[in-house]
């Protein structure tokens, strides 16, 4: 369970430039709780995939401050990782996950992972580096894209295994491609909030902005150069709400919006 920030912009900005300095410092301050780590990732001027995480906290770590205020690229994501209890706070466990050209973050909690073992094949299991069900998301999506020939049915392919799959799971997450920033919003029958946030607080009203009743939300802004994606945290104008159990692509040359069609897409899909 985790945080995210993801951007597509018209020209190399700075993380803390999407949001402004202020709800940027807001936003780092929910490593309080989500404190196990930290991960961006960015497409620089040469068109590369970029990727870097730590399992220390954002909070406390200066190569988080470092990077999050240096323009490294027009299209990226930050990660705050809270993981999920019984996985270890380890390198290879810290979001983003990437294979070099597609680079992954997850909020949400699947289970059971030895069914998302199941769905991978041989080869996909072999790249496994870590433990965690989010790398094994990514993996699947991965596979999909493989199998299916192109970005978007392959991504739709595994949104809607991963759907029938794992009903009550929130699958939400950023993917971004050498083309293309994926924004997955669906959680509709994921608890709100989960009973592991609930654990740490004596009342709602303790936690962060909309962490009770929203805690999977996700919200987006487009302005006139850029298009913004964010989790719930923060309480800022502005934003609008990303509509329930759906999932968008944006362009990264032209920044447009494309929302992917989640009904079946083959025989036994």
């Amino acid at each position: 369970m985790c945080r995210l920030l993801g951007y597509v912009a018209a020209r190399p900005v700075a993380a803390v430039d999407v949001l402004g300095e202020q709800p940027f410092e807001a936003f780092t301050s929910l490593a309080s709780l989500h404190g196990d780590g930290w991960g961006m990732a960015w497409r620089d001027g040469d068109h590369l995939t970029n990727a870097v995480s730590s399992p220390d906290s954002a909070a406390r770590d200066p190569r988080y401050a470092e990077l999050t205020h240096t323009p490294l690229g027009a299209a990226g994501l930050v990660h705050l990782r809270w993981a999920t209890g019984g996985l270890p706070v380890a390198p290879e466990n810290t979001h983003p996950f990437t294979d070099g050209q597609y680079v992954f973050a997850h909020n949400g909690n699947i289970t059971p992972i030895s069914r998302l073992d199941e769905l991978l094949t041989p080869e996909s299991t072999a790249k496994l580096r870590g433990a965690t069900d989010s790398e094994r998301y990514f993996r699947f999506i991965r596979q999909c894209i493989g199998e299916s020939g192109s970005e978007a049915s392959g991504v739709t392919r595994a949104l809607h295994t991963m759907m029938k799959e794992f009903p009550d799971a929130s699958l939400n997450a950023l993917l971004l491609t050498p083309t293309t920033l994926f924004a997955i919003h669906i959680n509709s029958r994921a608890a709100s909030p989960p009973p592991a946030l609930s654990a740490l607080y004596d009342s709602y009203e303790d936690m962060p902005p909309r962490h009770a009743t929203e805690y999977y939300a996700m919200d987006y802004r487009v302005t006139p150069d850029a298009v913004h994606i964010i989790s719930s945290g923060l309480d800022e104008p502005g934003w609008t709400h990303v509509p329930p159990d759906s999932a968008a692509m944006i362009d990264l040359d032209t920044r447009a919006v494309t929302r992917l069609d989640l009904l079946p897409v083959g025989p036994g899909i």
